[in-house]
This record gives C-alpha cells, structure tokens and sequence, in this order.
C-alpha cells in the first residue's frame, strides 16, 4: 500500500474519530479560531478558493496539503468535499510522516 492510500485511509478514520471540519466556511473559521492544524484541498478546486486557502493558512501558520483530488478526498472521508481541517494534533503529526516518505 502506498504512503497516498494510507493518507486517505486515515483521513477516513480521522472522520469517524469526529476529529475533522469539512465545508469551506467551517474550514476558514477552524484555521481563524486555531483549531485546524493542517488542511486539505483539492488540487482541482476552484481558483478563488485555492488563493483564499493558500493566503489564509500561510498567514495563519496552518499547514496546507494540495496533493489529492476532490475525487480522492471525497471517497476518503465519505461525502462530496473539497476541503478539510484535521484539528488533533496526533493525527496531524501521522500524516505528516506519512507525508514525508
């Protein structure tokens, strides 16, 4: 199993840990408030939506991940999303090591 499919299976898992916001709106104000410690957007999401999200987690400090379609993000985790916050920080931390391979 690839590194990429371990990802979105444990997105999966962060889902039903409750330990994840989804939809853009709950996604901006997570990394507003702080809770969101690293997001996930679609590299196929819209163009406004990529410079909001880019702009707003640099200037926030959040860590942003752009490598999974919203295909791939969407069937991870369940429903049609294009954008996720995980908000624990030991999830985030694993998918950062399985990021790094």
């Amino acid at each position: 199993m690839t590194n990429s499919a371990r990802v979105l299976q444990l997105l999966g898992l962060v889902r039903r840990a409750g330990k994840m916001v989804t939809g853009e709106s709950f996604v901006m104000a997570a990394v507003r408030d702080g809770s969101a410690k690293m997001v996930f957007l679609a590299c196929d999401a819209g163009q406004t939506s990529q410079k909001q999200f880019r702009d707003k987690t640099t200037s926030y400090n959040v860590q942003l991940n752009e490598d999974f379609t919203k295909d791939q993000l969407s069937t991870a985790i369940g429903s049609a999303r294009t954008v996720i916050a995980i908000t624990d920080p030991g999830f985030v931390r694993k998918l950062q090591q399985l990021l790094a391979k």
